[in-house]
């Protein structure tokens, strides 16, 4: 059974950085397509980032472009979102899942539902 396992929030002031981890486990994180998605307070959930399972292709939501940087080590079974320039908008609770295939339907999360969800880290940026 797939695990996801996130970590890396925090308390952050208006600029800095952070960098959240989803670790998987049971199974081979290489066949996985993994996507961030956070959910502010009184918010719906929102689509951030995925990473493809095989050649490495990422997508940004227009919010987080150039800011936000997705990648994966498979040797460590573990996806990282690197979050620079963070802005207050970008405090939520981030969440990592397995959506079904790359696109932006799909790692937006209008596409089959994404499954394994992992409890959430917390991210907290103040001005």
């Amino acid at each position: 059974q797939v695990q996801l396992v996130e970590s890396g929030g925090g308390l952050v002031q208006s600029g800095g950085s952070l960098r959240l981890s989803c670790t998987a486990s049971g199974v081979f994180l290489d066949y996985l397509v993994i996507a961030w998605f956070r959910q502010a307070p009184g918010k719906e959930r929102e689509g951030v980032s995925c990473i493809g399972s095989t050649d490495g292709e990422t997508f940004y939501t227009d919010s987080v472009k150039g800011r936000f940087t997705i990648s994966r080590d498979n040797s460590k079974s573990t996806v990282y979102l690197q979050m620079n320039s963070l802005k207050p908008e970008d405090t939520a609770v981030y969440y990592c899942a397995t959506v079904k295939s790359m696109g932006k339907d799909y790692c937006l999360g209008y596409g089959p539902a994404p499954r394994n969800w992992g409890q959430g880290t917390k991210v907290t940026v103040y001005s």
